[in-house]
């Protein structure tokens, strides 16, 4: 975390934070022209105008690639942190112009299955990336940076099977920035949360903490995905263009002009060298957001300095060219860039005086008023009723996978002792060899489903009742009871 011998380091409180988010697609063995395209990523962020002060990364497995973008970038990033978790790592990484302070990375308890090893999502390690930055010379001039990447969708919702897993992820991110919120400091989140707007994770996370979602301060009126989603086709709106996805809808995600999203065609037409130009007028349904940045100023007990507040001032979809010589895109997401201003609040009226004077116009939309240390949203206790409806559903669905899981094992150690005992009556080699091998496989394959299902599902029930607990908790308190009331009631 330490800075390039002779950075320096700035204490004068910044007028403007500008932030990336970028999902780098970084796949070692998997991904196509990874470090091709990272090393261009270091470069782009280099020349960045104007330059970011604060970049979160996702999918940077690898140290190599990790510490090229760091040696293109260190000029306006001397600070950075690479982020170790699970068996192949977190794939997360922020950098910061300012001093880090403190890092941290916390890993979600629910995260996917090891039988889903195809997938990957349990093996990786997801978890929060988390970084105290000091951007000056005061108390509270602090940015806590939280950098995540959320399971994966497989599925549509309501039918997404890991459905349950990514609220608990954005249950636990959420907790993670109000915390940081509470001790006075600014707060950013950001990464690729595999969410919709609007949906259950993202109403959860503006919820449960002081938060808001950057592109819909300034764009509320956006697609809440793409035009294929239910909830979105039930708006009734046109079908947007490549630019309307871009400017309007932030869309990160699946968009036309990213060359991952082509046809085998038309990128067997760029392998052969062949350019390919994409109208940005041409229709784009597929496009969707799942790429965030989220805010919140210091919690207004604790200033962020005298007569001051941040705002966002402006947002945008960025990294959306090509590689120059490979001419692929340079990952499978565009980049979410945002401004925060620094300004002064407005003057107190002295008495008598009915209104304040009039300010000049800007582009960007004060939020401060919208801030606050306690849930804001008058369906919360509705939002945590559909939790914990969903967590039921889960946690049958989980018992009943654990029980199946435990009788394969047992009818493998039957059919072992079975295929074992008929050997010694075996009238021919290959016979006998044929029992051995259907014993040993079959027993394998039962031992390694008892595992998951006594150990794996059974860790994940206990993570399972804590979120449970935890939702219950804050459901009862929104709701005006008394937390003390589960234990005169035996039920903790």
């Amino acid at each position: 975390m330490s800075a390039p011998s002779g950075a320096h380091v700035f204490r004068e409180r910044p007028s403007r934070i500008r932030i990336i988010t970028y999902n780098c697609w970084g796949l070692k063995f998997i991904a196509q022209h990874r470090h091709e395209r990272l090393t261009e990523i270091g470069l782009l962020l280099a020349a960045a105008d104007p330059a970011p002060e604060i970049v979160g990364l996702q999918e940077c497995w690898t140290q190599q690639d990790y510490r090229t973008i760091r040696d293109k970038t260190k000029h306006i990033l001397p600070y950075g942190k690479f982020y170790y978790s699970g068996i192949f790592g977190s794939g997360l990484a922020i950098l910061s112009r300012w001093p880090i302070e403190e890092s941290d990375m916390y890993r979600y308890p629910l995260n996917g299955r090891p039988a889903a090893f195809f997938r990957g999502d349990w093996y990786v390690g997801k978890g929060v990336a988390s970084a105290r930055i000091r951007f000056g010379s005061a108390h509270k001039d602090v940015v806590e940076v939280f950098c995540t990447h959320l399971h994966a969708p497989y599925e549509a919702e309501p039918n997404d099977s890991y459905l349950c897993h990514r609220t608990a992820q954005a249950w636990e991110i959420a907790k993670l920035l109000r915390h940081a919120s509470e001790r006075g400091h600014l707060v950013i989140g950001l990464g690729d949360f595999n969410m919709r707007p609007l949906s259950l994770a993202h109403r959860l996370i503006e919820t449960h903490s002081p938060v808001r979602d950057a592109w819909r301060i300034l764009h509320p009126d956006s697609s809440l995905g793409s035009t294929e989603d239910v909830t979105e086709s039930r708006r009734g709106r046109p079908m947007p263009t490549i630019e309307y996805n871009l400017v309007e809808n932030g869309a990160t995600c699946d968009s036309a002009l990213n060359t991952w999203r082509w046809n085998k065609g038309e990128q067997k037409k760029l392998r052969r060298g062949q350019e390919v130009i994409v109208n940005v007028k041409t229709q784009d349904p597929g496009a969707k957001r799942l790429d965030y940045i989220f805010f919140a100023p210091p919690d207004q007990s604790f200033p962020a300095g005298p007569s001051l507040e941040w705002a966002v001032d402006s947002v945008n979809v960025g990294m959306t060219s090509r590689h120059p010589t490979l001419r692929c895109s340079l990952s499978d997401h565009f980049s979410v860039e945002a401004t925060l201003v620094c300004r002064r609040k407005p003057l107190p009226l002295p008495s008598g005086m009915e209104s304040a004077p009039t300010a000049p116009p800007t582009n960007d939309k004060p939020v401060t008023e919208m801030f606050g240390s306690t849930p804001r949203n008058s369906n919360i206790v509705s939002l945590y009723d559909e939790i914990l409806m969903m967590i039921s559903s889960y946690n049958l669905r989980e018992r009943r996978q654990r029980r199946l899981r435990l009788y394969h094992f047992g009818a493998e150690i039957g059919i072992a002792a079975g295929c074992l005992t008929a050997i010694w009556w075996s009238p021919r080699n290959f016979v006998s060899f044929f029992l051995m091998l259907l014993s040993t496989v079959g027993l394998s394959a039962g031992v390694i489903d008892g595992l998951m299902g006594g150990l794996f599902v059974g860790s994940e029930l206990r993570a399972l009742k804590e979120f449970e607990w935890e939702v219950k908790n804050a459901r009862r308190m929104a709701a005006g009871g008394d937390p003390a009331d589960d234990l005169a009631e035996g039920k903790v």
